[in-house]
């Protein structure tokens, strides 16, 4: 379903197949925006997408914003689960954006905008009563961005993570 356009030179619609080598140039600048220096070779980076992101039943959900000429300007990446705590209709479904990337270039554009608009319309259509999402707390143009789209803070929730190391070390088999 493709939305209307978020300007003369701008649309919002879920990846269509001729817009996977576009979104293989937005994702390897994502990687080296996160990995200095990049650590993935532009074929790891397709390959990535090809084999897990867009595998059946990866449960990503990618909308992408491109220019007139189909080029990929930025990205949502959602994914819906239900809840375990909430279990009222108008709660138990929720939305996670997992990740949120827009071109440098592109940014200020309205780009970021137009995708967090229609990841809400997504997360509506699917029936969900919220829609989470974490930032990088020295992201301080993104935090003022989402909270000036409305977004609230949840000051009583931290993110934490068990890279490899710790996560084999705690995978193995008591003693």
């Amino acid at each position: 379903m493709m939305t209307p356009p978020v300007s003369q030179d701008m649309a919002v619609e879920f990846l269509q197949s001729a817009q996977h080598e576009s979104l293989v140039d937005l994702l390897c600048e994502l990687h080296a925006y996160y990995n200095q220096p990049p650590t993935a070779t532009r074929d790891e980076v397709r390959t990535h997408l090809q084999d897990n992101l867009l595998r059946e039943g990866s449960g990503l959900h990618l909308l992408v914003a491109t220019d007139t000429h189909g080029a990929v300007a930025g990205f949502a990446a959602l994914m819906l689960m239900y809840s375990l705590v909430e279990p009222g209709p108008g709660q138990r479904r929720q939305c996670l954006l997992k990740e949120l990337y827009v071109r440098a270039p592109a940014r200020g554009q309205g780009v970021g905008e137009a995708l967090v608009r229609r990841s809400a319309r997504f997360a509506l259509d699917n029936g969900c009563g919220r829609m989470d999402w974490n930032v990088k707390a020295s992201n301080l143009r993104g935090i003022a961005f989402y909270e000036a789209m409305g977004a609230l803070r949840v000051e009583d929730r931290l993110s934490f993570r068990l890279p490899l190391a710790q996560l084999s070390q705690l995978g193995q088999p008591p003693r």
